[in-house]
């Protein structure tokens, strides 16, 4: 089972208006540009991002242009972190295809990102309210730290519980929280439940982000569509490894560190040394803590088709397998 949103019939028109629209607002008159904006749409998966704002829209009210435009924006800030994360983990393969620092090199990689961030803010300012573009820029400063943060930390093989937390709340969290806000709130709902479903969106993201981890240590490339094993190759610290080192003797954590240190097969010796501890499952447990987090913050959202496939798409999110 994947987390693909299964998005309503009544949201389908809307989602294809928001992605045509990204691809217009990215259309450039420069040949090479068009090319690099083409082969990002081969990362067009799940859409989580844009399905999640339109559904927090539909399930707090009524969906509206702005919704539009704000769902091709988050998914364009999206596409931008993808590209520069396959830079910073070095990684080849990307939904199954060549990355665009592997097909066009790292200077290309990071212009691109770039072009893409520049787009989404230029594309969120044509709304008549500052709102959207001032969450959404406070937002993309909060998932840059995250990732300085978790760049700051590789090799940290005494990195805190809290600490992982803190990275991915700010990398990967901040922007399903943020997704979810503004569905909401441009959907005219009460501030307290906006409220609720930024928080319905924040534990999603947390969710999302911890299988992630699992499936970058336990999965293979071809199940996942992207490079596989590159958390533990850049000395990477996930809440398996963080679980499994709290509770390990002195001989595994030595054991750990050098596997750490050798650069050599590093996933394979890790999931190895895993393998007899209860950390992957207490990960996965975590993981539903947050689900089921989530879920009590979306049920203040009124019955409606709408929260019914934002609940089940959370609960896919444990079962993912790419």
């Amino acid at each position: 089972m994947n987390t693909a949103v299964a998005t309503p019939d009544c949201l389908t028109a809307a989602l294809d208006r928001a992605l045509a629209l990204f691809d217009r607002e990215l259309a450039s008159d420069l040949d090479f540009v068009n090319r690099l904006t083409g082969h990002i749409r081969n990362y067009r998966g799940k859409l989580l991002r844009p399905r999640l704002l339109l559904l927090a829209g539909q399930a707090c009210g009524e969906l509206r242009p702005e919704h539009e435009v704000l769902a091709a924006t988050v998914e364009m800030v999206h596409m931008a972190t993808l590209v520069h994360d396959d830079v910073l983990d070095e990684a080849d393969v990307r939904r199954h295809g060549a990355t665009v620092n592997h097909m066009s090199g790292n200077e290309a990689a990071v212009m691109l990102g770039d072009y893409l961030i520049s787009h989404a803010y230029h594309l969120c300012s044509s709304l008549d309210t500052t709102l959207a573009a001032r969450r959404i820029a406070a937002v993309t400063n909060t998932v840059c730290e995250g990732e300085l943060a978790q760049i700051a930390a590789r090799g940290r093989i005494d990195l805190t519980e809290a600490e992982y937390f803190d990275i991915i709340a700010r990398k990967t969290a901040a922007l399903t929280g943020v997704c979810c806000e503004l569905g909401a709130a441009f959907a005219q709902a009460d501030t307290a439940l906006v409220r609720h479903m930024a928080a319905f969106g924040t534990d999603l993201g947390m969710a999302f982000q911890i299988v992630d981890d699992l499936l970058d240590l336990t999965g293979s490339q071809r199940e996942t569509g992207k490079s596989a094993g590159r958390d533990a190759d850049l000395g990477k610290m996930t809440l398996p490894t963080i679980r499994f080192l709290a509770s390990a003797d002195d001989r595994q954590r030595r054991q750990f560190a050098e596997i750490v240190q050798s650069g050599a097969n590093v996933t394979a010796a890790v999931r190895d040394l895993l393998g007899g501890s209860c950390a992957i499952d207490s990960a996965l447990e975590t993981a539903g803590g947050y689900v089921r987090s989530g879920l009590v913050h979306l049920h203040h959202a009124p019955a409606s088709d709408a929260r019914d496939t934002l609940e089940a798409a959370a609960k896919q999110v444990l079962h993912r397998r790419n």
